[in-house]
């Protein structure tokens, strides 16, 4: 059994990574029993100006300050599982204490084994704005379609404003499905949900498209690494480049 240290950078969204884990533990063993996990949080709000300036690079340093203190506390391997923090740790720098899954590869991962064609991104606009799910799906010849430039400024607005807080409104819900309905109207047939907290507020029991529910499938690559089902990841921080190093070595 190997130690997994979450890597935490939003409150909502890594409380359920670490359930989510400990849940699949159970769930596989059939007892009150996962490999250990240690999680590491330093308050995103103290980030919050960097984003704003975005200052990626201070960004990555604190989030490497939690990846050295999970390292000193045992871990083997880190899960990031808030999406936006990898635009950070993808900066250039020295290499993090700790090699680490990165949700982009995970999520693009599993719309390969459901066959899927062209996907929805929803997430902060850090990540809406950003090439992070492009470029993983891209990799594995999946489209990616982000929503228009108002229903964007709505998710990101939701997000900061509700979901971080763990505040989950019907009236916010309505929201995220008219917008997936719009995505699946432009040829989507699933929708990344690649903010942590969105899966708190979107389930697949009402969302019009099927989901990649990012923070769950993080959890789920976690344990299969923690529990030797896959082997630990190599990638320590970098772009694409050193993602697509880390993938062939695999």
């Amino acid at each position: 059994m190997r130690h997994l240290g979450i890597l935490a950078h939003s409150t909502e969204g890594a409380a359920l990574c670490f359930l989510a884990y400990c849940q699949e533990g159970f769930r596989r063993v059939g007892r009150h029993e996962h490999p250990d996990v240690t999680l590491d949080y330093i308050a995103f709000g103290y980030s919050m100006p960097a984003w704003d300036a975005g200052d990626y690079d201070s960004i990555r340093d604190t989030l490497a300050v939690s990846v050295g203190r999970l390292a000193r506390a045992g871990a083997d391997f880190f899960a990031c599982p808030d999406n936006t923090a990898h635009l950070a740790l993808e900066r250039p720098g020295a290499d993090l204490a700790l090699p680490g899954l990165h949700i982009a590869e995970v999520v693009a991962d599993q719309a390969v084994r459901d066959g899927r064609t062209k996907v929805g991104v929803l997430g902060t606009a850090y990540t809406m704005d950003s090439r992070l799910y492009p470029e993983a799906l891209a990799a594995r010849g999946i489209a990616a379609e982000v929503p228009d430039p108002d229903d964007r400024r709505i998710i990101n607005e939701i997000i900061f404003a509700e979901l971080v807080s763990g505040v989950f409104t019907e009236e916010s819900r309505r929201e995220y499905v008219r917008v997936i309905s719009r995505l699946a109207e432009r040829g989507c047939d699933a929708v990344a949900l690649v903010c942590t907290e969105i899966p708190l507020l979107v389930t697949p029991g009402v969302s019009p498209l099927p989901t990649l529910d990012s923070t769950r499938l993080m959890a789920v690559a976690a344990y299969e690494v923690a529990a030797g089902h896959r082997p630990l990841p190599t990638w320590r921080g970098g772009g694409l480049a050193a993602r697509s190093a880390a993938r062939s070595s695999r």
